[in-house]
């Protein structure tokens, strides 16, 4: 299996690194590689920046709006962006209930939320896990009941993430409580702006407003907003994570924050300084190693899938490890930063204080940074969820 590049990929990358250069604005980028707060307008001018040029719905086929890029260019794509700076794309919206929604939604559906997505005008959010049914997906109990030409939904979902800028909101809920829990969901579209809905929000351990209660209280949804069949939304769900797990990995970003890792670690002293006595190094070339490894498995399915061989099933291993190498990059500043990287006061930070008082300036948001990373291990399916899955798959 040959990794490298070939000369019209390495091409491609000249092309999308030029790009990137001349429209990623610059006050975003400096805020992405100084891990401080991208506000809403941030993150909503980047995705329509992406969306004039048709490249919101990178990994979309031309028949849908998209560049119709192959598994190598939509990875070196996602790989420039990161590296130059470029905010995290909401996933939501492109990334997963977009795949859906060509797959099996209506054309009527498809006419009529996919150019929105792919402008980046219209912000989605996921309605997935509820407080009694996270891991245990199927336990969930929000429930939408058929009455003549649409649904009324009534009860509650949680940890959505950046639910207070949504739009429109992709749930699952329960159509029916017969037979087996997976076959009574449905896969429900739901404007939030419609009567009944409310957004609740949950602060973190940083102090931010990214995760939220989202409630239904006799909310009206048009039939019209199902996709595919009443009582299948489990089989759709399954096809969302697929993408949503693959998307947690992000080796691109583990990379770009190795390098501040860097950074940060020869502005204490610990790599080419006076206090580098091997040990902080043998730690973060060991970390090094593990994104490496990481790249690899990614390329050899990307490899894979490139050629019309059967990709390898390895979203779980690749949510287990990048979410794992996540934390580990997060722990490895606050140790490099010591003390310095002990307070955290938001308001401080968004006044523009970035530390000049305590120490280094990297130092202010670190603390946020491991804070927030305590939860990839557990959303998107908990590692020993994730675990299980592939000892079932590899072992029978």
């Amino acid at each position: 299996m040959d990794l490298n590049f070939t000369a019209e990929e390495r091409a491609f990358r000249d092309e999308i690194r030029a790009w990137v250069a001349a429209n990623l604005p610059k006050d975003i980028s400096h805020k992405v590689h100084n891990a401080l707060h991208l506000t809403r307008d941030d993150m909503q001018r980047w995705a329509k920046i992406l969306g004039k040029q048709g490249w919101h719905g990178w990994g979309w086929p031309k028949k849908f709006g998209g560049p119709g890029w192959n598994v190598i260019q939509r990875h070196i794509f996602e790989e420039e962006c990161a590296m130059a700076g470029a905010p995290r794309v909401a996933p939501f919206g492109p990334v997963m209930v977009a795949p859906v929604i060509m797959a099996f939604g209506s054309p009527e559906q498809q006419e009529r939320h996919l150019p929105g997505i792919m402008s980046g005008d219209v912000w989605w959010s996921q309605g997935y896990s509820e407080p009694g049914a996270g891991s245990d997906l199927a336990s969930l109990k929000c429930k939408a009941e058929r009455k003549g030409d649409k649904y009324v939904v009534n009860g509650q979902k949680t940890w959505t993430t950046l639910g207070q800028y949504g739009d429109w909101i992709f749930c699952l809920v329960r159509t029916s409580s017969e037979g087996k829990p997976q076959a009574g969901i449905s896969f429900l579209l739901i404007d939030m702006k419609s009567p009944g809905v409310s957004v609740k929000p949950i602060i973190m351990l940083d102090g931010g407003h990214e995760v939220n209660e989202v409630w239904f209280d006799d909310v009206e949804v048009p039939a019209e907003n199902l996709v595919g069949e009443e009582n299948k939304g489990w089989t759709y769900a399954k096809h969302l994570l697929a993408h949503e797990r693959t998307n947690i990995a992000d080796v691109n970003r583990s990379k770009r924050e190795l390098a501040r890792l860097k950074r940060i670690a020869k502005d204490e002293g610990l790599i080419d300084g006076p206090h580098d006595d091997g040990r902080f190094r043998d730690e973060v070339a060991g970390l090094e190693v593990e994104i490496v490894a990481l790249e690899m498995m990614v390329l050899r399915v990307l490899s894979a899938e490139k050629s019309g061989k059967q990709s390898l099933d390895v979203a779980g291993l690749l949510k287990i490890r990048g979410s794992e190498i996540q934390q580990r990059y997060s722990e490895l500043m606050m140790l490099a930063a010591g003390p310095y990287s002990l307070p955290f006061i938001k308001e401080a930070m968004e006044a523009g204080w970035q530390g000049d008082h305590v120490g280094a300036a990297h130092a202010a948001p670190l603390a946020g940074t491991y804070f927030n990373l305590r939860k990839t291990t557990i959303y998107g399916g908990s590692n020993e969820v994730q675990r299980n899955i592939v000892a079932q798959t590899v072992l029978g």
